[in-house]
């Protein structure tokens, strides 16, 4: 038998690798290492070099500020977005696939109609609403559209999701008696748990990086989220640069852990093989 051929190293994938995690390390590497030295010493030594004196400093002045009110607000949209997101997206889905009708075909194609709209595009009307409702400067304002315009992909990707599930499994349900209450909830929840899963996730990826939305609909402290909240550290003539990373780090450490908990899924579901 003859010797398997060595595989020849690939130079230029390597160097550009090299390239790509030099490029992602040192944002990185500026962002950490500027959280854990005192203000003078990121002046004097710059956002490069290495920390001349180990301190937590930066981390107490953000806790002791509003800072954890800023992310118990965040968290408080984050969750009722996700929940609000997932409850009317498997409906709709399952309302799309099991009754084909004309009126089911254009509640589908609306739904798509919104991939197509941006919130820069109606923030002015959506700020009318908002205050004919009183609503404003509460974190429902934020959380009613924030969770609008994250349902026309979601319900996309459930729809696509619920169409792997096979007929005959829908008839056999059928035959025993089982409502369509019975059916969404005892097979076909389960069968799209990997959808549902990335339905979640990506909801929870948007309620937490919004900006737009807190910003026009929202303007007290009390009910600020983490991307306004950062403005804390911005004055008129200083910027508090080591506090303000040390927010952001913070303000990053939740969503990136759930990420890693679920990437698996959302990369699945946003691939279209998230049902299984």
């Amino acid at each position: 038998m003859s010797k398997p051929a060595h595989r020849r190293a690939n130079i230029p994938a390597g160097a550009a690798a090299v390239l790509w995690l030099v490029i992602v390390a040192v944002p990185l590497y500026i962002l950490v290492a500027s959280t854990v030295q005192s203000r003078s010493s990121y002046l004097e030594n710059g956002p490069l070099s290495l920390p001349g004196e180990f301190t937590l400093d930066s981390y107490r002045r953000v806790l002791e500020g509003d800072f954890p009110r800023y992310l118990l607000n965040t968290l408080i949209v984050t969750v009722a977005c996700a929940a609000i997101v997932i409850v009317l997206a498997v409906t709709v889905a399952y309302s799309v696939i099991r009754t084909r009708t004309r009126l089911s075909r254009r509640v589908f194609q609306i739904f798509l109609l919104g991939l197509a709209i941006p919130s820069q595009a109606v923030i002015i009307p959506i700020y009318l609403i908002i205050t004919e409702l009183q609503l404003y400067d509460t974190l429902l304002a934020v959380i009613l559209p924030t969770a609008a315009f994250s349902l026309p992909v979601s319900v996309l990707i459930l729809v696509g999701s619920m169409r792997d599930i096979e007929e005959e499994q829908y008839e056999s349900m059928a035959l025993d008696g089982a409502g369509p209450a019975r059916v969404l909830w005892q097979l076909v929840v389960p069968m799209t748990r990997g959808g549902i899963s990335t339905v979640g996730v990506f909801s929870a990826l948007g309620a937490w990086n919004g900006f737009l939305f807190p910003l026009i609909l929202t303007q007290s402290r009390e009910n600020r989220v983490l991307t306004l909240g950062l403005y804390d550290y911005i004055g008129e003539f200083r910027v508090d640069i080591p506090a303000l990373l040390a927010a952001v780090v913070l303000s990053i450490v939740p969503i990136f852990t759930a990420y890693l908990f679920a990437r698996r899924q959302l990369i699945n579901g946003l691939m279209g093989v998230g049902g299984r």
